[in-house]
């Protein structure tokens, strides 16, 4: 059996985190799956899914590993092809990638006592989003 649908969430880019795991929650329950795998997937590639511990110094600090890592006013080939000033957020995008999958066991992730699910928005306009959640199981 599967189950599909998508979460709308408006975002501030330039690193915006959005806490997602009680919409996902709520599309589990919708599909009466309890166990199995849940897909968690955001189309376009500015923007990743991932587990954290949802609380303003672990999002501080993933923010700064990712400036580390990419940083914003670094020169970037992308820019110079299409002007549009968001190579950054292009290769935070690939090193995060766009989705996770949670196994699913009586109805609940399998997800640890402080990890979340969040979406990150690198892009540097705000946007609107539209996660995927898929579930395969029975």
């Amino acid at each position: 059996m599967h189950f599909a649908s998508r979460i709308a969430v408006t975002t501030r880019g330039f690193s915006d985190v959005v806490e997602i795991t009680e919409s996902v929650e709520a599309i589990i329950a919708d599909s009466g799956i309890k166990d199995g795998l849940v897909c968690v997937f955001v189309p376009g590639s500015t923007a990743s899914v991932t587990t954290i511990e949802y609380e303003d110094g672990a999002i501080h600090d993933l923010k700064d590993a990712i400036e580390e890592i990419a940083p914003f006013d670094k020169p970037y080939r992308h820019d110079k092809r299409w002007g549009d000033g968001n190579g950054f957020s292009h290769v935070r995008a690939a090193l995060l990638k766009p989705g996770i999958t949670v196994p699913l066991v009586k109805g609940d992730m399998t997800l640890g006592t402080w990890q979340q699910i969040i979406l990150i928005d690198f892009d540097n306009n705000k946007r609107k989003r539209s996660v995927v959640v898929q579930i395969l199981g029975e």
